[in-house]
């Protein structure tokens, strides 16, 4: 037997993404086999990138309503983030930078991705490909804000670089990829 024996895999929702209840034997370092039960949420892989300028000091991020976070005790729901995105059928870098253009504005050109995690393994099966660029005020070639098609509602915002580091500590900052973008940023000096 393999360490992992899947049974069973049960649908529970297929309305927005697909929420799976998954039922499998487990095989434990002491050689006993167990089953058990777990959910997983698939919503695909995603992309997200942090924007900087060294010159300036400054990253280009964004705010837009999230209800979990709303319900979770979010007073207003808005959260401010990196710029970010489910691949769908295109790759990391494609899927960034398009979601880039969607969103800030931005057409930047030198996008390198530093990383890839899973933010939230013990229910969601999405992988995140973290990626950094540098723009200028010459690459805006829209204001951005999302599609509408995809109801989104997202403002664009140019904080200074320090400012956006002081919001992780007051809380103003609670997104996870945000913060690790931040803090590699920080590590690697891309903000003077």
């Amino acid at each position: 037997m393999k360490t992992i024996n899947i049974l069973e895999t049960a649908i529970l929702s297929d309305n927005w993404y697909t929420l799976k209840k998954i039922t499998y034997e487990v095989k434990g370092s002491d050689g006993v086999v167990v089953q058990q039960e777990r959910e997983a949420y698939d919503r695909g892989n995603g992309a997200t990138i942090l924007l900087y300028n060294k010159e300036h000091g400054t990253v280009v991020l964004t705010r837009q309503f999230r209800m979990p976070t709303y319900i979770n005790g979010n007073e207003t729901g808005l959260l401010i983030e990196c710029c970010a995105g489910l691949l769908d059928e295109d790759n990391a870098e494609e899927c960034i930078r398009r979601e880039t253009i969607e969103e800030t504005g931005y057409e930047v050109t030198n996008v390198e991705k530093v990383f890839e995690a899973y933010m939230s393994p013990g229910s969601v099966t999405e992988i995140l490909y973290f990626f950094v660029a540098a723009y200028s005020k010459e690459q805006k070639v829209h204001e951005g804000g999302g599609l509408e098609a995809e109801q989104e509602n997202i403002e664009v915002l140019e904080l200074p670089f320090v400012q956006a580091m002081d919001m992780i500590r007051t809380g103003e900052i609670k997104d996870g990829k945000t913060i690790m973008l931040l803090q590699y940023a920080a590590l690697h000096h891309l903000c003077g």
